[in-house]
């Protein structure tokens, strides 16, 4: 079932770097970036995480906490944190209970083959924790761009 904008944003608890533990009740009275991404240190992925990082200060202006998702482990993201120097949390979803949740792990299908993985997708919640917007099968080019002025305009 897909998510939508209006929608309650599911609940999640996950390890995340710096030691910290992310949860939807602690993200409460923030704005709230949620993108997930396959895996770490990968072309697009590192890209999207560049582009997200480099606008940070502009997020944090506009009142916006981005936290990237993946089912990589959390050796893995503190090894992709400090390699890039990205300076926002990124969350490790290794049970992929939240990768679920949110509908984002789907079937994939690379040179006819079929696996499960993630479907880069961005949610962007209000203060309430409340689905503002979606962007789905995310083209990584202009797409950090277009979530901060989603995230200006809320």
């Amino acid at each position: 079932m897909a998510l939508n904008p209006g929608d309650p944003a599911p609940d999640f608890s996950l390890p995340a770097t710096g030691g910290e533990t992310l949860s939807l009740a602690g993200l409460k009275g923030r704005k709230t970036v949620l993108y997930f991404y396959p895996k770490d240190d990968t072309s697009g992925c590192t890209l999207e995480a560049q582009a997200f990082n480099g606008l940070r200060d502009a997020f944090a202006e506009a009142g916006t906490v981005v936290i990237g998702v993946s089912p990589d482990p959390m050796k893995s993201h503190d090894k992709f944190r400090e390699k890039y120097g990205l300076e926002f949390p990124l969350a490790s979803d290794e049970t992929k209970a939240m990768l679920e949740a949110y509908g984002v792990w789907v079937e994939k299908s690379m040179y006819g083959r079929k696996y499960m993985g993630v479907e880069r997708t961005t949610f962007l919640l209000d203060r309430d924790g409340t689905i503002a917007k979606v962007w789905q099968k995310v083209k990584v080019p202009g797409h950090a761009d277009a979530v901060l002025a989603a995230a200006k305009a809320l």
